[in-house]
């Protein structure tokens, strides 16, 4: 999707660039100034150190043999190539010897450095806004200089002025100056171009970030962002938004389920609960069989109640909330009190219950849930080890393996020996064929399967050769 400069200036990332291309332009520009002032310092002082070194020579010949020496030093020096100024003049400012033709006016009436660059014309030079012509008759521009000097009066009232061209400084400063200039030049063109590039792709991500988004928000919650693989910021923020949409879509299908199962489950009980109360109402009846249609419906009506609590429990701990609170939990006393509280069941149903629970195995986690958990479990395996061949048998262990902590109940029962229908014997309200005899919901196990979720472990289903093997798999204490 193609977008003009005005909506791309809209954009955060095309205002954050122009900030900074801003902010990076007026540093380069300070640096510029800067940058050409400090070398054009540099090489000032460096002049002035060159001229001061200059003079104390000077100075040296004068005393050795006074103006005539003087003289004859300055006419040497001045005639050497890429020699500095040298102007020695009369009392009145008249030009004696030297390199220097012409001087701007006022300069030799102060003594010591000048306060500002002068201009001046040397021998053999055309003066400024002259002009002139080669020995070929070529047009030759007018020339014209700027330099610093120190001029020194001489005690018989003679002039001395030893100066620098500022020709050098000043081409190296321009030189400076549009180096510095060419460089910022590339770096603008380096930083739009990045900008287009980057910033363009960029917001083309965003654009099917947000193509992503309506179809999502249209109803469409199967879809997913795109994730290009780079690893980046997008790629992050893409894959977290999709794991929620994932765990959505999760919950929304447990809710479709939840609704599902109650229409389809409770509506048998609900029906039988509402002939229960036509039949006593109809007919004549006596007391006692009044009595005894209500208690089997206040019956019903606990097991319906009953239902519910389980259904909004399993609904919780899937959405990964709980009001229990969570601690380290030592799983030998929990086992061993269920065991407790399922051995006269087991005695009263002929079934031999046996345990192995010693030691200490501590998890992270809430006593009451797992307590809950296991005695479904438990539960399951005393209704259904009654089709086993020879003596109903259940076997319960606790026991640490592979870094887990494992809770293991197994019987000899008929089991469940396809691997889909264990599958499914975690889901709500599914209740095998060989298990419609029994009372019972089809809640057992998926409360189960939630709880182990909640603590982050494991439910496994396994056959047990006679039987099935239910194991509660938990992740090992980190303190151990």
């Amino acid at each position: 999707m193609g977008l003009g400069l005005p909506a791309i200036m809209k954009t955060t990332a095309a205002r954050l660039s122009a900030l900074y291309l801003l902010l990076f332009a007026l540093c380069a520009i300070l640096l510029v100034f800067y940058m050409t002032s400090l070398s054009a310092r540099m090489l000032l002082a460096q002049t002035r150190e060159t001229v001061n070194e200059e003079v104390l020579g000077l100075a040296g010949a004068y005393q050795r043999g006074g103006i005539p020496v003087l003289v004859r030093v300055v006419g040497q020096r001045s005639r050497q190539p890429g020699a500095n100024l040298y102007l020695l003049a009369d009392p009145n400012g008249r030009i004696l010897s030297g390199n220097v033709q012409s001087i701007q006016p006022g300069v030799l009436e102060r003594d010591g450095w000048t306060e500002l660059p002068f201009s001046y014309e040397r021998y053999g030079e055309i003066r400024r806004g002259e002009g002139g012509s080669d020995e070929q008759g070529v047009a030759v521009p007018a020339v014209g200089h700027n330099a610093i000097a120190v001029v020194l009066r001489l005690p018989n009232q003679m002039i001395l002025m030893v100066g620098r061209d500022l020709g050098e400084p000043e081409r190296f400063r321009s030189v400076v100056q549009r180096s510095l200039m060419v460089a910022l030049g590339m770096m603008a063109v380096g930083g739009l171009l990045i900008w287009y590039f980057v910033g363009r792709r960029a917001l083309k991500r965003i654009d099917d970030v947000s193509e992503a988004s309506r179809r999502i928000m249209g109803g469409d919650l199967s879809g997913r962002l795109p994730v290009t693989g780079a690893g980046d910021e997008f790629d992050r923020l893409s894959e977290n938004l999709n794991a929620m949409l994932a765990r959505i879509a999760h919950l929304n299908e447990g809710l479709k389920q939840v609704s599902d199962n109650i229409a389809h489950d409770l509506k048998t009980p609900l029906t039988r609960l509402r002939n229960r109360a036509e039949a006593a109402l109809s007919g004549k009846k006596s007391g006692a069989d009044y009595r005894e249609a209500l208690d089997v419906t206040i019956a019903e009506s606990d097991q319906l109640i009953r239902t519910f609590n389980a259904i909004l429990m399993i609904s919780r701990l899937e959405a990964g909330y709980s009001a229990e609170p969570l601690a380290k939990v030592d799983l030998g006393p929990v086992v061993r009190d269920v065991i407790d509280l399922y051995e006269p069941v087991a005695e009263e149903l002929g079934v031999a219950f046996s345990s192995e629970a010693s030691g200490e195995f501590v998890v992270g986690g809430n006593r009451e849930l797992i307590a809950q958990a296991l005695s479904n479990i438990i539960d399951n395996a005393l209704k259904y080890s009654a089709g086993a061949v020879e003596k109903p048998a259940v076997a319960v262990s606790l026991e640490r393996r592979d870094g887990e902590i494992r809770v293991t109940v197994s019987d000899n029962g008929i089991g469940i020996p396809d691997e889909g229908d264990r599958q499914r014997a975690t889901e709500r309200f599914v209740r095998l064929e060989q298990s419609r005899s029994q009372p019972g919901s089809g809640l057992g196990l998926s409360l189960a399967k939630a709880v182990m979720d909640f603590h982050k472990g494991r439910l496994d289903l396994l056959p047990g050769n006679p039987g099935l093997s239910v194991q509660m798999a938990f992740p090992g204490s980190k303190d151990e």
